[in-house]
């Protein structure tokens, strides 16, 4: 059984920073493209940064040059650094990730989520 487990989550002040993390565990052959995603509350859920297996990146517009996303895949693991944070960041932020468990089997898989709060 495949799991993906977020940590990092927090309450920060206006400008400051977090790293979040996003673990996968389990029978894994290889895992594609990793997102992050957040939801606000009252608002839908919405893709905040993708990074590709080689490590492409794409990124929300509200977000692009304040967070980096970056991973591990030796340790299937992805990041988001999130600097310069403004009240308007605050959400739970899930990760999502498209995972193989045999070279002709995947899906997506979804973390539990972590909260994310900015506010002085």
């Amino acid at each position: 059984q495949v799991r993906l487990v977020e940590s990092g989550g927090g309450l920060v002040q206006p400008g400051g920073s977090l790293r979040l993390s996003c673990a996968a565990s389990g029978i894994i052959f290889s895992i594609d493209a990793m997102d992050w995603y957040r939801q606000a509350p009252g608002k839908q859920r919405e893709l905040v940064a993708h990074i590709t297996r080689d490590g492409g990146t794409n990124y929300a517009d509200p977000v692009r040059g304040r967070f980096t996303i970056s991973r591990d895949n030796a340790e299937n693991t992805v990041y988001l650094q999130m600097n310069s944070l403004k009240p308007e960041d605050t959400a739970i932020y899930y990760c999502n990730a498209r995972i193989r468990t045999t070279a002709w089997n995947w899906r997506d898989y979804w973390g539990q989520g972590t909260q994310v709060t900015v506010s002085s």
